[in-house]
């Protein structure tokens, strides 16, 4: 924080500007969902103030800037939120999952490497995860995921793949069944919400490995 002179507050008390870090943090104790950023020049400050806070935080910051014709459309999405993915090496190849919350990238949960696995099958099971640990710890958060296919699947309690079971992806096969059976079997309040990566860049469960 010391190299930072003022303080932006887009989500808190009282939105603005403030040039320290006292008057920035009276303005966001105790406010849930709180959305702040440190600058070292007032003009860069003034900036960030009209401007869309997803251009100044998370990975977006780094990756893609937020249009104001894309915002319109999509607004900005719900970081007081779980966000899932899955990262494939080859098709099928070695896989893995994982999910963090939205807001800070903070890593909630994390399975594999498994082989012999689909990029689909991890996101299927990456939301299905995501949803079993939210009823479990009876969360209010939404769930993100990038994926259509994952939707769908979910949608039919159905991991609709194409993949063969083989000695190798067995125990995946095995979590994919006891997805399926979770779904039929229980009833969960969370809201799946879809991550627009043309708006909002690459979720921020992403293994930024494209």
């Amino acid at each position: 924080m010391a190299k930072n002179k003022f303080f932006v507050v887009w989500e808190g008390k009282e939105p603005g500007i403030y040039r320290s870090w006292e008057e920035c943090k009276r303005q966001i104790h105790g406010f849930e969902g709180a959305i702040f950023k440190g600058f070292a020049t007032e003009a860069e400050a003034r900036e960030a103030m009209v401007s869309p806070c997803w251009n100044y935080i998370g990975k977006n910051a780094k990756e893609k800037k937020v249009t104001k014709e894309e915002l319109s459309k999509y607004g900005l999405p719900n970081f007081d939120s779980l966000s899932v993915d899955a990262a494939c090496s080859g098709n099928p190849g070695v896989m893995e999952y994982r999910g963090v919350y939205t807001k800070t990238g903070e890593e909630v949960f994390r399975q594999g490497p498994f082989k012999e696995g689909t990029n689909n099958i991890g996101e299927f099971l990456a939301l299905v995860h995501g949803l079993a640990l939210l009823k479990q710890k009876n969360s209010p958060l939404p769930v993100y995921t990038d994926s259509k296919t994952a939707l769908a699947w979910i949608k039919t309690k159905k991991a609709k793949t194409k993949l063969e079971k083989n000695e190798l992806n067995a125990a995946l096969f095995d979590l994919i069944s006891r997805a399926e059976k979770w779904l039929v079997e229980n009833e969960y309040t969370t809201q799946i919400l879809k991550w627009e990566t043309t708006a909002w860049g690459e979720i921020p469960a992403d293994f930024g490995r494209k």
